[in-house]
């Protein structure tokens, strides 16, 4: 019994991945986020005798941001354009494009990685029936809706 179950999700699975293979997804979502950013403050200080000292404390800092996230999916391909707050110094991309890695569809979600570079991968999250898109990694975290449309119909507002 179990295995026929088993059977059934795979099938299921399946089923959705054919759904998305040759047809394009493409969305736009806006929402907000907050970066982690790196700091840096100088101390110094002196005594009655006059003896002084200094010290550099280095940490990080979470900075709110608003942004615009785009992406697409067709089959087990796909490319997300991150928010700019949240991109570390050293990355990869493609004119700010960055590819998706190990993409799960499934009737009620998408997940995938976003290949920033070999260090920074983002878990992106898509939740199909609300619309709403989160990112979370090393570089901060991001939330927002989505809405899909075409780019060979969407009339263009200017």
């Amino acid at each position: 019994m179990r295995s026929i179950s088993l059977l059934a999700v795979i099938c299921l699975a399946a089923s959705v991945q054919a759904q998305e293979s040759g047809n394009r997804l493409n969305l736009i979502c806006g929402g907000q986020g907050a970066a982690n950013k790196q700091s840096a403050t100088n101390i110094y200080g002196w005594d009655s005798d006059g003896n002084t000292g200094g010290a550099t404390i280095n940490g990080t800092r979470s900075v709110g941001f608003g942004d615009e996230v785009a992406l697409w999916i067709e089959g087990e391909d796909g490319k997300l354009r991150m928010p700019r707050a949240m991109l570390p110094a050293i990355r990869g991309g493609d004119n700010g494009w960055f590819k998706l890695k190990s993409i799960v569809v499934t009737d009620r979600e998408i997940t995938a990685s976003v290949a920033v570079n070999a260090l920074n991968n983002p878990k992106m999250r898509l939740d199909r029936t609300t619309g709403s898109i989160s990112l979370s990694g090393k570089a901060g975290d991001y939330s927002g809706g989505c809405e899909k449309y075409d780019p060979d119909s969407t009339k263009r507002k200017f």
